[in-house]
């Protein structure tokens, strides 16, 4: 304790740890260090194919291989989830719009509860199997309900293996 006490007398703030959980902290922490005194908590929606790999950071990994390929559309194979006609033809479906439903309410729960431990950061892995096309039609729309929404938390979202279609076909 001497040996810390230039430190301590230095110091604006104090905190014991001793009997403190690692959530406990994070809120301490959050008080005395953000302008509203509570964490935000940035969620990172991502895009991936399963044929790539799982995203080693993934929180939440979601499976929609169940919904249509458009991948065997031949109109629709050479374009990607970002494309309207792929969009309309993955939303078409009746499964889709249930599965959205369940999906953001699923995540409007888990937020807040993710926030009172102390969770510091959220990634939402969505795969289908190339990551073109189901993962971003799902993904863009599940970042659209998180950013419309009323939560105090940064959104970004990332279709990883968009383009690695394209770069092993040429091959």
């Amino acid at each position: 304790i001497a040996l810390m006490q230039p430190v301590r007398e230095r110091a604006d703030y104090i905190i014991n740890t001793q009997n403190l959980t690692l959530a406990q902290l994070h809120k301490k922490l959050c008080r005395l260090f953000t302008e509203t005194g509570e964490a935000k908590l940035p969620i990172n929606v991502v895009a991936f194919g399963y044929k790539y790999g799982i995203p080693i950071d993934a929180d939440l990994v979601l499976d929609v291989r169940f919904l249509p390929n458009p991948y065997y559309i031949e109109e629709l194979r050479p374009k990607n989830g970002n494309d309207k006609e792929v969009q309309d033809y993955v939303m078409q479906n009746e499964k889709t719009g249930q599965f959205l439903n369940k999906l953001t309410d699923m995540i409007s729960f888990l937020i807040p509860n993710y926030i009172a431990e102390g969770k510091t950061q959220l990634v939402i892995a969505i795969g289908c199997t190339g990551g073109k096309h189901r993962s971003v039609t799902i993904a863009n729309a599940l970042y659209g309900a998180l950013e419309q929404s009323e939560g105090d938390y940064g959104v970004k979202i990332e279709h990883r293996d968009i383009e690695k279609d394209a770069i092993t076909k040429a091959r």
